[in-house]
C-alpha cells in the first residue's frame, strides 16, 4: 500500500511538472541576433541578447541559439538545428531570421557558408574545401522551409523575420534586403508568421542618416550594433509582433 502511494505521489508530480512547464522561446539566427563580442555598452550587441527584457520570463523561457558567422545553410549543417529538434515540444515558439551570410561563397577553405539565391528546389553538390565532405547545397528557402516545417511538425509556432539592414545609404535611403523579399516568401507559402524587419528598422534609421547612426548604434562597422542598436532592434521586433494578432506569443509580451 505504501509503494502504491508513493508511486501515485511520484506519478501526479510529474503530471503537475508538465502541466505547468513554461513554453520556450527559442531564437535562431546570425551575429545581429547573438553577437559574442556583446560585452559593454560599446561591443557588438544583436537584438536577441536583450529581447528578454521585454517579455514576462516568468511565464516564457527564452533561449538565444543565434551565433555569429552562420547562415541558414551551416547552422544546420554544423547540427545547432538538431540540438534544437531534440527539445522543441508542443506549444514552444521558434523565431528565425538568416540573409546576412548566405550571400557568401558556396565552397571556399575559409567560411563555406553561402546558400543558393532564391527560394526554389535548386542544388549544388560540392566538395567541402572547408568541412573535407561531400555536401548537397540548396537555397535560402529551401533551408528556411525546414525550419519552419520541422517547428510546425512538432506543435510549435514559427515565426519568421527579415534579417536587420545595415548601415548603408544609396541615394538617401537605405536599401531593402533580397533576403528579406524570400523570407517573405517563404513565410507566406509555408503559413509562417512573419515580421518585416528589415522594413520596419529601415524605415527607424531613414529618420536619422549615416553618420548620426554610426555614431550612436554603428561605431564598429555597418551590420553589427552596439547595445543601444540592439535595443532599438528589439523594440522593433517586439513592435512587428504586436501586428501579428493571431500570434499566441504575444501573450507573454510585457504590457
Amino acid at each position: 500500500m505504501k509503494r502504491i502511494l508513493i508511486l501515485s505521489s511520484i506519478i501526479f508530480l510529474s503530471f503537475t511538472f508538465f502541466k505547468k512547464q513554461k513554453p520556450t522561446l527559442y531564437i535562431i539566427g546570425d551575429s545581429t541576433v547573438r553577437n559574442g563580442s556583446g560585452k559593454g555598452s560599446d561591443g557588438q550587441w544583436g537584438w536577441g541578447s536583450v529581447i528578454q527584457d521585454y517579455f514576462d520570463t516568468t511565464k516564457v523561457h527564452i533561449e538565444n541559439h543565434a551565433i555569429g558567422g552562420r547562415s541558414s545553410r551551416t547552422f544546420l549543417t554544423e547540427g545547432r538545428w538538431d540540438k534544437i529538434m531534440a527539445n522543441l515540444k508542443k506549444g514552444d515558439y521558434v523565431m528565425i531570421q538568416f540573409g546576412h551570410n548566405d550571400g557568401g561563397a558556396l565552397n571556399d577553405s575559409t567560411r563555406a557558408r553561402g546558400s543558393i539565391k532564391g527560394t526554389g528546389e535548386e542544388t549544388q553538390e560540392i566538395d567541402n574545401m572547408m568541412t573535407k565532405k561531400h555536401e548537397t547545397v540548396h537555397t535560402y528557402g529551401w533551408y528556411m522551409r525546414k525550419y519552419i516545417n520541422e517547428t510546425k511538425e512538432k506543435g510549435a509556432t514559427a515565426i519568421v523575420f527579415s534579417p536587420v539592414p545595415r548601415n548603408v545609404w544609396k541615394g538617401g535611403k537605405i536599401p531593402r534586403d533580397t533576403y528579406g523579399k524570400w523570407a517573405a516568401e517563404t513565410a507566406q507559402t509555408t503559413g509562417a508568421f512573419f515580421v518585416d524587419l528589415n522594413e520596419l528598422v529601415a524605415v527607424k534609421y531613414e529618420q536619422s542618416d549615416e553618420a548620426t547612426l554610426k555614431k550612436n548604434y554603428f561605431p564598429i562597422d555597418h551590420t553589427h550594433t552596439n547595445y543601444e542598436g540592439a535595443k532599438v532592434n528589439a523594440i522593433t521586433v517586439v513592435e512587428g509582433l504586436k501586428g501579428v494578432k493571431k500570434c499566441k506569443l504575444n501573450k507573454f509580451l510585457k504590457k
